[in-house]
């Protein structure tokens, strides 16, 4: 069975990698075209130069950077607001953040009640 070939919004990733970041605006959501149109910040233009020269393990805390075609098949390590998770980027996440793909919450987990959670353990002693 041969793998399928990548298309985002009609054109091949060959395509898209050609394309200038104007021509790629045109074809994400308007949200982000926005954010394309004003620019990026000093630091999102920081981490782009780092990413250029180093395109591999790149740290960043820009969580509302838009995914662009030159980031495709890097390794980025994105801030979550307590470590930096590991993210390959894939030609499925091109127009999006990457604050997406480094969840800030985790899911809860209760386990057993504390000392002093529940009436019963008033009765029960501490020593």
């Amino acid at each position: 069975m041969a793998k399928k070939e990548f298309i985002f919004r009609g054109k091949t990733l060959d395509a898209v990698m050609q394309l200038s970041l104007e021509e790629f605006a045109k074809l994400i959501p308007s949200r982000e075209r926005r954010k394309i149109k004003r620019g990026f910040t000093e630091e999102e233009r920081r981490f782009l130069a780092k990413l250029r020269k180093k395109k591999n393990n790149v740290e960043t805390q820009c969580r509302d950077m838009v995914i662009l075609p030159e980031m495709v098949g890097s390794i980025i390590k994105i801030y979550n607001g307590k470590e930096f998770t590991i993210v390959t980027i894939m030609p499925e996440m091109l127009g999006h953040r990457l604050g997406e793909f480094a969840l800030t919450r985790r899911r809860v987990k209760h386990s057993a009640p504390g000392i002093g959670a529940t009436r019963s353990s008033a009765a029960i002693s501490v020593r």
